[in-house]
């Protein structure tokens, strides 16, 4: 018997009978010949069906066979480099096909342009497309690489709640929902306050899983509901934080070029970008990259350029900011040393200036923005107690975070990173919906 085989080992079956089981994701027929398009969800592969080798009435029904029929295929392994899929290159000579079940004739993702609302409104087909198909490999192979790195360097991996009793980052971007008798509880915006509590029983930890936001942003840069792996770390300053992202990230570009070259050069993704990854990564402050800001600005004539990169000290970067920084480098940027007002209230100040605080954000180059932001948290029992006040947050509900500062409290750092903004850098697509495979934003919960 034919060995079962998935598409993506089909470069070491050449010359070998094999079986695939899959789904016919396209046809065409040229008189004696059909050529099946067929996926197994490990790879596309072409199967070419002669005439002469079946039965004439299968083979009259390969000729109607509708998009997404069921199908399992048998035939030997043929190398051309010319075959289409993914990842191209092999053919299977049908000798023997088997139609699990002929699909309806009107599927709705058919192989033609759609408006990204029906692809959407139609997610859990949209997804069987080449493209969706290869994105969402690629964002398998990330989650892996950042468990990989985080377990292999020391961090234990903690379950955070995803209902919590107050705000972590700002409480304008809550949502709510009714918890018993206790009043209200929130969807997580992160899991970090109670990692850094994580931090004083294990030294280094990670949580990771979903994080809601009910900003009401429609930028192709913002989801309501995303991923984000936090990790935190005891004894760690902010130099050292920065030099642990630059591992980090590197990492799980190596493994995605090792592993799911062929997706990205599916998605027509320039590999030679993600191969200069490498530490180190420029670093400049936030002072700086205001000057760079304000010279870019002074310099363009163009109208509409100059209300893109209008800035002033104190502001948060938007969108047009982070693509003029990081257009200046071929790797990814960390800008460190924002202003105290516009960053979370748990940042430690920079030493001798109170409106500075020791933080850190991530820039994917190539405009792809922030993809991590981090800090040294605040060890002070005392300042954190005020901070809170200034941010006009609870203190009953902040008391066991407070403790953290009473108990031993020492210098700590971490970060979160967003998976869907890094699965977009990486398969250098235009917007964070594409990264997940059913996503949530403001006008969309369906499917």
């Amino acid at each position: 018997m034919a060995s079962i085989i998935r598409v993506d080992q089909i470069a070491a079956c050449e010359g070998q009978e094999v079986t695939v089981q899959g789904w016919v994701y396209n046809r065409t027929d040229k008189g004696k010949l059909v050529f099946l398009l067929v996926r197994d969800g490990s790879g596309f592969v072409q199967c070419v069906a002669f005439k002469g080798d079946l039965d004439a009435a299968l083979f009259d029904r390969l000729v109607r066979l509708p998009q997404e029929s069921s199908v399992i295929v048998t035939g030997p392994v043929r190398a051309d480099k010319r075959a289409p899929g993914v990842p191209g290159g092999y053919e299977i000579g049908v000798k023997q096909i088997e139609i699990v079940q002929e699909a309806a004739d009107d599927y709705p993702m058919a192989l033609k342009e759609h408006g990204v609302d029906f692809a959407l409104d139609h997610r859990h087909l949209w997804i069987r497309m080449p493209s969706q198909w290869a994105i969402l490999r690629i964002r398998s192979t990330v989650i892996a690489a950042i468990r990989e790195w985080f377990d292999t360097h020391g961090f234990i991996n903690m379950d955070t709640p995803i209902l919590t009793p107050a705000a972590c980052e700002g409480t304008t971007t809550l949502f709510e929902t009714p918890y018993f008798d206790e009043g209200l509880a929130y969807l997580a915006q992160s899991g970090q306050l109670y990692n850094e509590a994580d931090i004083m029983a294990f030294g280094k930890v990670y949580c990771f899983g979903p994080t809601f936001r009910a900003e009401k942003s429609k930028t192709r840069r913002h989801l309501t509901e995303f991923w984000m792996v936090e990790p935190e770390i005891a004894f760690c300053d902010l130099d050292q934080l920065m030099e642990i992202e630059e591992q980090f990230v590197t990492h799980i570009v190596k493994r995605v070029l090792r592993e799911r070259l062929p997706e990205l050069k599916s998605l027509g993704r320039d590999i030679t970008r993600l191969e200069k990854i490498e530490p180190p990564f420029p670093r400049i402050s936030y002072d700086d990259a205001a000057k760079i800001l304000q010279e870019a600005y002074d310099a363009t004539d163009d109208p509409e350029k100059k209300e893109l990169l209008k800035f002033e000290w104190g502001m948060d970067f938007g969108a047009p900011h982070e693509t003029e920084l990081t257009s200046r480098f071929d790797k990814p940027l960390l800008v460190y040393g924002y202003p105290t007002a516009v960053k979370a209230f748990y940042m430690e100040p920079w030493p001798g200036r109170p409106e500075v605080c020791k933080s850190v954000d991530l820039l994917a180059p190539e405009g792809y923005g922030e993809i991590i932001g981090g800090s040294e948290r605040m060890s002070s029992h005392d300042l954190l107690l005020q901070r809170l006040h200034e941010h006009q947050l609870p203190e009953e509900a902040f008391k066991w975070y407070l403790d953290l500062r009473k108990y031993g409290s020492v210098p700590h750092s971490g970060f979160g990173m967003g998976v869907e903004r890094t699965v977009a850098w990486l398969c250098g697509i235009e917007h964070i919906r594409e990264a997940i495979a059913y996503p949530r934003t403001i006008k969309r919960v369906y499917p």
